[in-house]
């Protein structure tokens, strides 16, 4: 049986940041690019092959209740509705410190080497495993090269500071373009595969 893929997206600037100088709530220069055409086209590619989520803590917070009411607006876009609709309905397992208990349905928390947990999950079931913009997770999976296919929306601007998605030390890899949209913003999605 082969491995299952394990993707990641996440939005970052042209300087490499997932957010900006005043911290993990500093999205000013990555938000408005969210809801763009592109954006949500790269949502309803990331989700198509995927049966598990990989979450930290407190995006699964915040995720999983704001998706929960998307999934139920008959007035949303439907590419929302459909990633939400998968959102709730998927397996997820969330890395927390602090819970001992998932409040979600179909999740449960683990709390340990990311690597280790990922890789085991890799080893066994079926379809993509999908790190859903968690830098906390993603960094030590990229550390690791677990990582083997990677949806970025690269926004047109500089931040200027906060925290970047590509740390010095990571190991030496090479990767190909299977998929990019431009948008009308300048933003660009692109989908990158590890080549092994």
């Amino acid at each position: 049986m082969n491995a299952r893929r394990v993707a990641a997206n996440i939005s970052i600037t042209l300087d490499g940041r997932y957010n900006g100088p005043g911290g993990a709530a500093d999205l000013g220069r990555i938000v408005k690019y969210a809801t763009a055409e592109v954006a949500r086209n790269q949502m309803n590619r990331m989700w198509e092959h995927a049966t598990t989520a990989v979450l930290g803590r407190g995006n699964a917070e915040g995720f999983i209740g704001y998706w929960s009411t998307v999934a139920a607006d008959e007035n949303a876009d439907a590419r929302d509705r459909g990633y939400a609709k998968w959102l709730i309905d998927t397996e997820k397992v969330v890395f927390s410190r602090t819970l001992a208990d998932a409040p979600w349905d179909r999740a449960r928390i683990v709390n340990g080497s990311v690597a280790d947990i990922v890789a085991d999950l890799k080893s066994g079931g079926a379809g993509d495993i999908l790190v859903n913009t968690s830098p906390s997770i993603l960094k030590p999976l990229l550390a690791a090269d677990l990582v083997d296919r990677l949806y970025l929306v690269i926004c047109p601007e500089i931040a200027g500071g906060g925290d970047r998605l590509f740390e010095d030390g990571l190991p030496g890899s090479e990767w190909t373009v299977v998929q990019q949209e431009i948008g009308e913003l300048g933003e660009i999605a692109v989908v990158y595969d590890r080549v092994r």
